[in-house]
């Protein structure tokens, strides 16, 4: 039972019921929609089919929304690619235009106004570099200095350059709409630039009336990464897209970066996502490379909450097995995880609380009794969430009669709901408990297990207890 989560992206390689069942029953804890590359009517059909699979095979996975954010996005090119050669020039067009090795159009029509002469920009995560050498009345002259293959859609960054465009389209409000309808559980916001694009997504779901959906804040740029600190404190998640992120700063920064994001986030008590280029070579080939299989141990090690697959899975050639891998790879990498240290490092930033004392006890109970699980009844994922944080050594089984609670805990390190039917008295929850835990896990006699929450469960929003079984 591996502690760290798996998202996969669904794309044309895994959207069949079939496929995304395979997905479900071999580890993935969320399905993400990425809907620069995807129309309302794909999502809906996803949804629906991953709503009937839940139901199905009594899973919980969850659905994450990723919407496109302010980021500039090449037109259509002929026959979907075209090749830039080096110290060619090529125009960038503000109208709408079939692309071809010459031109290509772009969908942010004030570019032109954007960015000054000798600005590099870099397309496809920086594959391929242009220098703006010139400006015409609708274009942008270019030189190629690092040549490649462009292809529809692919992304266009401008380093260090503040794009001036509102952060939400009126698309992006309507997929927030959608997601809403949908009762999606995660939404992916791309390029944000401070905290304030996540206040403007808070205010829109406060006046929709949701408060399940849960804001992954993408640190995709420059301005992102500085602004980190006050990012965190309004967002519910951090993902780490390194892909864009390669192409705002230097490579070799990344590294560095994603761990200071990891360790702030644990300290901030929100969840940590790792992404882009974890198995890339899986994406063709049937196996990852030494250097995919450390760089997905070594953000197990820094406490990450969830790794995510992109094009693995979304037009790879080995989606299921890029999904089994990445289960191996975490599965070996969390007997490493030196959990003393995380639990002590986790205690200085923790409030001075009953909930986040108990919560403390609870995982060093489980680390010097060697428990091999954590009962926590919940109704809202509160304790659950919190215990995750000290990152305790055996899984966190979280039973909750809310369907929604058990799906906003998808991405929780170490978390496990499980849908039952009510929260009674401590003694019927201490012997439902002890009953999961021999049904679930291979318990051997005087195994002993923890049970912690708050009583009584639909009136206290609190941890107040904590009990030790022997089994």
């Amino acid at each position: 039972m591996n502690k760290t989560k798996i998202i996969a992206t669904v794309g044309p390689a895994t959207s069949d019921r079939e496929t995304i069942k395979s997905l479900m029953l071999n580890g993935v804890d969320t399905l993400r929609i990425n809907m620069s590359h995807s129309t309302p009517d794909f999502c809906r059909e996803i949804v629906s089919i991953v709503n009937d699979l839940n139901e199905e095979l009594n899973k919980y996975v969850a659905i994450m929304i990723d919407i496109k954010g302010p980021i500039v996005r090449l037109g259509k090119i002929q026959n979907n690619h075209a090749f830039l050669k080096k110290g060619d020039k090529i125009r960038i067009l503000m109208e709408d235009v079939l692309g071809d090795c010459t031109k290509f159009s772009v969908d942010y029509k004030e570019l032109i106004d954007d960015v000054p002469l000798n600005t590099i920009l870099k397309i496809d995560d920086g594959l391929i570099e242009l220098k703006v050498l010139d400006k015409g009345f609708d274009y942008l002259l270019c030189e190629v200095l690092k040549e490649g293959e462009i292809s529809s859609n692919k992304t266009l960054n401008v380093p260090n350059i503040r794009l001036n465009r509102e952060f939400l389209s009126e698309k992006d409000k309507k997929i927030i709409k959608l997601a809403h309808d949908l009762n999606v559980d995660f939404l992916a916001l791309s390029f944000i630039s401070s905290y304030e694009d996540i206040l403007e997504v808070n205010d829109l779901l406060i006046n929709l009336g949701n408060n399940h959906l849960q804001i992954i804040s993408k640190i995709e740029n420059s301005c992102a990464v500085d602004d980190i600190d006050n990012i965190i404190k309004v967002s519910d998640g951090i993902m780490i897209a390194r892909g864009d992120l390669g192409a705002e700063i230097s490579l070799e920064r990344i590294p560095g970066v994603q761990k200071r994001i990891i360790s702030k986030c644990h300290a901030g008590g929100v969840v940590s996502i790792v992404a882009t280029e974890l198995l890339s070579n899986m994406t063709n080939f049937d196996h990852p490379t030494r250097a995919e299989v450390s760089d997905i141990a070594n953000a197990v090690l820094d406490g990450t909450d969830a790794v995510m697959l992109s094009g693995e899975t979304t037009v790879g050639k080995y989606p299921i097995e890029a999904l089994k891998t990445m289960e191996k790879i975490i599965k070996v990498a969390e007997m490493d995880i030196d959990y003393d240290n995380i639990l002590e490092k986790s205690v200085k930033t923790e409030k001075r609380d009953v909930t986040g004392t108990i919560a403390y006890s609870v995982a060093g109970c489980a680390l010097r009794l060697k428990c091999k699980a954590i009962f926590t009844p919940t109704m809202s994922g509160y304790t659950a969430k919190k215990i995750s944080r000290f990152r305790p050594i055996c899984p966190i089984i979280a039973p909750t009669p809310n369907f929604d609670t058990t799906k906003s805990l998808a991405l929780n390190f170490g978390v496990y709901p499980i849908l039952i039917d009510d929260l009674k008295s401590i003694d019927a929850i201490v012997e439902k408990s002890k009953k999961m835990a021999k049904e679930m896990l291979s318990l051997k006699e005087n195994d002993s297990i923890i049970i912690t929450g708050g009583y009584p469960f639909k009136k206290i929003k609190s941890t107040n207890f904590m009990k030790i079984e022997e089994i």
